[in-house]
């Protein structure tokens, strides 16, 4: 048996960047921007602002925040809700980061540094990509006619409007989203393949079981006992979305994310490898992670940002890069 101080100095040679310290530096970059910024915060937070309605002061650059309004003024007026996080003000809202990183691409018509990126990640169609927008969602594809739909953060668009590639950002985020039922303790969490009537979800018609029939990931859990649904429901949720709409997901994610990602990007201890392991040969083509520090250095490489992206790096303790 291994002596207890022994344990303690292998502890300190893990190789992965602990949740607690990933969190607390990046909680420390967010209120140090800021106070810079003279911004009222939480009392007990002050990496959180004080009010959920200063969402647009977590936003670095005045043009995206406009461009938030009216993107929510113009769904609205369609009836079709832009979902706005609940933490939106937060400086760890992963929501925030993609506005603050992917929104001044839009705002400036700038898919270049994406498209270098995703060309680099073997992407099918990146060069195609003409056209992005944040929290697309389609009811018809799961039958989601009630509630709020899956969205998605990104969307890249080819030059005829049709999204093809399916973005999901994440930061400071512990998991992808697990199923609500069995959240709420309404499901044992058993698998329910072979007796897919014992979902609920699929018993009030959402299409969540069939699709992934129908593009063999059952085949790949068919000895699972536990639903995979459970704990990672949001990431085949996206991937079977993006399978429907014949497009690729690609995950976004900070590399010093112990749970996202590593910095091989092949760490089987790291989420993604774990999952995508459960797909068929055919779809891993179609999954692709890139980091947000990637996507940094693709974007600094054009002048036309060097006016927010140095802002972007402090606040999310990327000075480092």
């Amino acid at each position: 048996m291994q002596h207890p101080t022994n344990s303690k100095k292998r502890a300190l040679q893990w190789p992965l960047l602990k949740q607690k310290k990933f969190s607390e530096m990046l909680r420390l970059a967010a209120a140090d921007w800021f106070k810079s910024k003279k911004l009222p915060t939480h009392t007990h937070m002050p990496y959180c602002l004080g009010e959920w309605e200063q969402w647009p002061s977590n936003l670095i650059l005045p043009e995206v925040a406009d461009y938030i309004q009216k993107q929510r003024e113009a769904a609205s007026e369609k009836k079709s809700p832009f979902p706005l996080h609940k933490y939106l003000h937060h400086g760890m809202s992963s929501q925030a980061m993609a506005f603050n990183l992917i929104g001044p691409l839009i705002t400036r018509q700038d898919y270049s540094p994406l498209i270098s990126l995703l060309k680099s990640k073997n992407v099918e169609g990146a060069s195609e990509i003409a056209e992005a927008v944040f929290e697309y969602e389609d009811r018809k594809v799961f039958n989601e006619d009630a509630g709020q739909p899956t969205s998605i953060d990104i969307a890249l668009k080819d030059k005829n409007g049709q999204p093809f590639i399916f973005i999901e950002s994440k930061f400071d985020e512990r998991a992808f989203g697990g199923c609500s039922v069995f959240g709420l303790g309404d499901c044992s969490g058993a698998s329910p393949i072979g007796f897919e009537d014992d979902c609920f979800l699929h018993f009030i018609g959402r299409k969540y079981w069939p699709l992934m029939s129908k593009h063999g990931i059952t085949d790949q859990l068919k000895n699972e006992r536990q639903c995979i649904f459970a704990m990672h429901y949001q990431f085949f949720r996206e991937i079977l979305f993006s399978i429907e709409k014949n497009g690729t997901f690609v995950l976004l994610s900070d590399e010093r994310s112990p749970v996202f990602s590593s910095r091989t990007g092949e760490d089987r201890r790291s989420l993604m490898p774990f999952l995508t392991s459960f797909l068929p040969e055919e779809l891993k083509s179609r999954v692709v992670a890139i980091s947000t520090q990637e996507l940094v250095r693709e974007i600094e490489h054009n002048p036309r940002h060097e006016d927010w992206i140095p802002e972007f790096k402090r606040k999310y303790a990327m000075n480092a890069l």
